[in-house]
């Protein structure tokens, strides 16, 4: 329990007429204040779902699946196994992400019966658990661009965007309002996992309704009205558009909901979702949208709509000023010659869903499908950074060879869990084997980094953001 929960008197007034009939308000509050179950999403860009869970099971954990979501399962670990989660070697070569399990169902909810998946935009992405979920229901396919507001979590998404490996991605970092006038149009599908005031994230952070007001709560919506609208402009005709919150009260939710539809009006058809996956019924609005008590699916309290584009809508008219976009494409010539390099040294070949990019000496993967944006909206960071040039070839990137080498290429160092902390901690290793040149470390079979033999030792190439004191606690 955690008994040091306030609920205010006013927010559980509230929460008593909203909530439905066959719902009873001691369940609520006894929910609220019991702990969440541990639970974590396995990225398929790594790992099957399959090979994860018989890899997990040599360590004893009981992994229960999650009901709405094909790769969450909830964790139960022997007591013994005190490591922190994200001390793991899998967490920490990306084959996990730690996500709390309803949170896992709006990108369920954009992917299901969902052909339109070629570009999507993630509109209020950090830290990254639903763009990593959406990237690998991608399957690094198509283009992503993961939008973040706050400056502060845009370093955080992007870590994890790298962690797990995906390719497809730009970041931008902007207002959400801003979508809708710049890019109308533009996106198959949309999700806005939109900020909120985080009623139902009690259960995960009991300060969470410290600061809660009726007040706060309507300046929110307001807020979230307009993020609604832009994504509505943004998202093509016949796109899909999933709304979240991790809130209850109705004027975060429905009304926001309902705000679009009064707005573009048969333009907007809200899909329900009653059959999402067994019981959502359960959770159901009379619209068909879910309202996820946390008593329901003893998870923590949520909120998703989908929605499809049925036609265009008049967009909101924007001046446009942009910098000049310091790349440019590479020369057939060029991608000949680093597509060469590359296999010759790492055994490696790029995405075919990619192209190469050219700034000074930097060398970029850049997914295909989001060429066309540039030049229509500042773009942070697209893709993924792959070389440097210098006189003598390429200095092949660590972020690139973790989103693309599989660990099963012909020049790969496996190492041992000792040698792997000390990798971690940024030092250079002495495996017994002595090879030579650039070689792709590999740990329990799965990329680490990029190293380069200097005599003896594989010279560590790992960024120095990377470096972690702490790390494996692998016994």
């Amino acid at each position: 329990m955690h008994p040091n929960i306030i609920l205010p008197e006013l927010f559980l007034k509230q929460i008593e007429e909203i909530m439905p009939n066959n719902l009873n308000m001691d369940d609520f509050i006894a929910a609220c204040k019991r702990p969440l179950r541990r639970s974590i999403r396995v990225n398929t860009l790594k790992i099957s779902v399959e090979a994860f869970i018989a890899r997990m099971a040599e360590k004893n954990w009981v992994l229960t699946p999650v009901p709405w979501c094909e790769t969450g399962f909830w964790l139960d670990r022997p007591e013994e196994d005190d490591a922190p989660l994200g001390n793991t070697a899998e967490h920490m070569a990306g084959l996990f992400y730690i996500q709390e399990a309803s949170s896992m169902m709006p990108v369920t909810a954009l992917i299901d019966n969902n052909e339109q998946l070629h570009t999507v935009l993630d509109m209020a992405a950090a830290p990254g658990s639903k763009t990593t979920q959406i990237a690998a229901a991608m399957n690094n396919q198509g283009g992503l661009v993961a939008n973040e507001f706050s400056a502060s979590r845009v370093k955080v998404l992007c870590s994890n965007v790298q962690r797990c490996g995906v390719h497809n991605a730009a970041l931008t970092h902007f207002d959400g309002h801003v979508f809708g006038g710049w890019l109308p149009e533009t996106f198959d599908s949309v999700l806005l996992d939109a900020p909120c005031s985080g009623e139902g994230t009690i259960r995960k952070d009991p300060d969470a309704m410290n600061n809660w007001s009726t007040e706060s709560a309507a300046e929110i919506a307001e807020v979230q009205k307009g993020l609604i609208e832009s994504a509505f402009h943004a998202l093509k005709p016949g796109g899909v558009l999933v709304y979240s919150t991790c809130t209850l009260n109705l004027e975060e939710n429905q009304q926001v909901c309902h705000h679009l539809k009064e707005t573009f009006g048969d333009a907007v058809e809200f899909e329900p979702l009653n059959h999402l996956f067994e019981n959502a019924e359960q959770a159901c609005t009379e619209e068909g949208f879910l309202h996820i008590f946390p008593q329901i699916f003893d998870s923590e309290g949520f909120f998703v709509a989908k929605m499809k584009k049925l036609s265009s809508v008049e967009p909101p008219k924007v001046k446009k000023r942009l910098g000049k976009f310091p790349f440019e494409a590479a020369t057939n010539k060029t991608v000949q010659e680093i597509q060469t390099s590359l296999k010759t040294t790492l055994d490696l070949e790029l995405p075919e869903t990619s192209q190469i990019w050219l700034r000074d000496k930097e060398v970029w993967l850049f997914p295909t499908a989001l060429i066309p944006l540039i030049g229509n909206i500042r773009l942070d960071r697209i893709g993924v950074k792959l070389a440097e040039q210098h006189k003598k070839g390429f200095r092949w990137q660590h972020e690139a060879v973790c989103a693309i080498a599989t660990g099963k290429e012909s020049n790969c160092v496996e190492l041992s869990a000792e040698h792997a902390r000390e990798w971690y901690m940024g030092r250079d290793v002495r495996p017994e084997n002595v090879g030579k040149g650039e070689v792709i470390v590999t740990y329990l079979g799965d990329v680490i980094g990029l190293g380069k033999w200097v005599g003896n030792r594989i010279k560590n190439g790992l960024p120095r953001e990377r470096v972690r004191d702490t790390n494996l606690f692998d016994k």
